[in-house]
């Protein structure tokens, strides 16, 4: 957001460029006695799950101090505000939109439109009802048809109100780390899982795109996908190609058939009992037409080849120095390495930046936070933003991750990304010293 730094020809100084903030549902809300259980909720029930055995019971109590919140976004200057909504917070048992829950977040969506912010929306940001879990979650194909039921009601409900919809967030996130490698809910482990839970959130993208282009043809109807560029340990062919494989694995594997209606060609190495059921139709409804693609990057990662160590085709490596307070490699020039790749792979849509941020490890002294850190990270990936527009990338918009420091998943509250400090035991917000950060 620091924008003094950037040329005066960037197109990223003129007005139609959007600048935001982002937070999601779960980690700010609270409120969980208006809604129903989520698998956030019972995974943050479940021992040793989370660092500080914390949950998102209050976290920020958005839930309650939703005006004060939109009053602080507004005094910030941003263009927009991305937000999640809840589903179990939305949606009853029953299949039925909860008018208390359609209230809350209607109230939000004018109180933004009054205040002259586009609302971007994302309907899913891994806060599944429990009870469709209990039905097998997504490994249960028909999760995919319920969600677009979900979006279907939704975008009916909110009606113009909301500038652009996102259907998931991360849905690596989703698959890999809940369904493969369990460190996020709901925590089941096995490779037979991850592509087949991958499989079904894809799906459910797709059709949930078929809704919302029905109901909301003046919106920006798109996805946002996180993507941590794999980078090779050595120049060996060996290297290369257990980095490329890495890559195809945690990464294209979501874009590309959103882009290209087909999965990288490493899912004929898969063993048979690791790989997706693909229905006839799936991959034409995943790759269905997109308004916008969401970009998500914080870090990177090398692999080198695999030995006798692993029966894996690659061996991630430590994140290199320098860190942010959670531990990930801070280098912006990935960014627009990353832009840059992507754009010369796929005929994209046009992209927004929706996440890109820093957890620091923030002092509160005399009231004040000297943020001068996480002001350093912002100037150097705008600047990088910057570079992938110079090369013909086209990007409208950017958000920093996050409004406010929030429930940081399986780090509880341990991890503070915001732009504004909270103090949890309080439910005080201040702004941090962002001194020479503009957003116009």
């Amino acid at each position: 957001m620091n924008t003094f730094a950037l040329p005066l020809n960037s197109k990223m100084l003129k007005k139609d460029f959007t600048y935001g903030v982002a937070t999601a549902a779960f980690q700010i809300e609270g409120g969980i006695n208006e809604r129903l259980p989520c698998i956030w909720d019972t995974f943050c029930a479940t021992e040793g799950k989370i660092a500080d055995q914390s949950n998102g019971s209050i976290a920020c109590d958005h839930f309650t101090h939703w005006q004060e919140d939109i009053a602080l976004i507004d005094s910030l200057g941003v263009d927009a505000y991305r937000l999640s909504v809840s589903w179990p917070r939305l949606i009853t048992k029953q299949g039925e939109l909860n008018p208390k829950g359609v209230k809350f977040y209607i109230d939000i969506l004018d109180e933004l439109k009054r205040r002259n912010i586009k609302a971007f929306v994302t309907l899913y940001h891994w806060d599944l009802p429990q009870h469709l879990e209990d039905n097998g979650g997504w490994l249960n194909r028909q999760t995919a048809y319920l969600f677009q039921h979900y979006a279907d009601l939704v975008s009916k409900a909110f009606g113009d109100r909301v500038y652009s919809y996102a259907t998931l967030n991360e849905p690596f996130c989703s698959a890999y780390l809940g369904y493969e490698v369990g460190v996020h809910a709901p925590g089941k482990v096995g490779k037979e899982f991850g592509k087949k839970a991958a499989h079904h959130l894809l799906l459910a993208h797709g059709l949930a795109i078929q809704v919302l282009n029905k109901n909301c043809p003046n919106a920006l109807n798109g996805v946002v996908l996180n993507f941590t560029p794999c980078y090779p340990e050595s120049n060996s062919v060996e290297d290369i190609a257990a980095s490329s494989y890495a890559d195809d694995y945690f990464n294209q594997w979501y874009l590309q058939p959103i882009m290209q209606g087909k999965y990288p060609e490493i899912i004929n190495q898969l063993p048979k009992e690791n790989q997706p059921e693909i229905h006839p139709g799936d991959m034409e409804i995943i790759s269905a037409t997109l308004d916008f693609l969401g970009v998500n990057f914080y870090t990177r990662l090398f692999y080198k080849a695999p030995d006798e160590s692993t029966t894996d085709a690659f061996i991630e490596l430590e994140h290199k120095e320098p860190k942010t307070d959670i531990g990930w490699e801070i280098y912006p020039k990935a960014l627009s390495e990353l832009l840059i790749s992507l754009n010369n792979k796929y005929t994209l849509p046009p992209i927004y930046i929706t996440e890109n941020g820093a957890a620091m490890a923030d002092k509160l002294i005399d009231g004040e936070v000297n943020d001068l850190n996480r002001i350093d990270y912002y100037q150097k990936h705008l600047s990088e933003v910057d570079v992938a527009i110079s090369h013909g990338v086209n990007i409208q918009g950017y958000f920093a991750w996050s409004l406010m420091d929030n429930f940081e998943w399986a780090e509880g509250y341990l991890k503070r990304f915001g732009i504004v400090y909270v103090d949890y035991e309080s439910q005080e917000e201040m702004k941090k010293d962002m001194r020479g950060m503009v957003l116009r």
